[in-house]
């Protein structure tokens, strides 16, 4: 084998892989909203699919999909610590206050109010007001709904 050869062989595949990884680098920093690339070429529209997505397959959508599962179980836990700490009302619904929730949740996760609201966004519970506030809002009554 002569050099030329040699350097054919071993080179060429080194360079084509490269200017691969180049191009597929370019194409993904075009569609990168935080790219130094000031002329994006592609523009997102809201009305779009996938508009606000993570790419298919791509470790974002991995994680998004990790997280989700998740909050779904902490969601599950807290709905499970109101059903065995809570009352059953005249509507028979199961009720807790927010203090008394509060004191037992503290000392399995310190995201209480993050996982409450997160539970009333799905139907799982309803509770008067925005957000809950430590002391302030231990007489507010939160209902188990599912």
């Amino acid at each position: 084998m002569d050099l030329m050869s040699c350097w054919l062989f071993l080179v060429l595949p080194l360079k084509q892989s490269w200017q691969k990884w180049v191009n597929d680098r370019a194409a993904y920093q075009e569609h990168n909203p935080f790219s130094n690339n000031r002329a994006m070429t592609v523009q997102f529209k809201k009305e779009e699919e996938g508009y606000g997505k993570p790419r298919e397959g791509s470790e974002t959508e991995r994680r998004g999909m990790e997280a989700h599962t998740h909050v779904g179980k902490e969601v599950e836990e807290l709905c499970q610590i109101i059903a065995s700490i809570g009352e059953t009302g005249e509507d028979g619904k199961i009720k807790v206050t927010f203090g008394k929730l509060f004191e037992k949740y503290v000392n399995i996760s310190n995201k209480l109010v993050g996982v409450l609201m997160r539970a009333r966004k799905h139907g799982r519970i309803a509770f008067e007001g925005e957000m809950l506030w430590q002391r302030r809002d231990d007489h507010v009554v939160i209902t188990l709904l599912q």
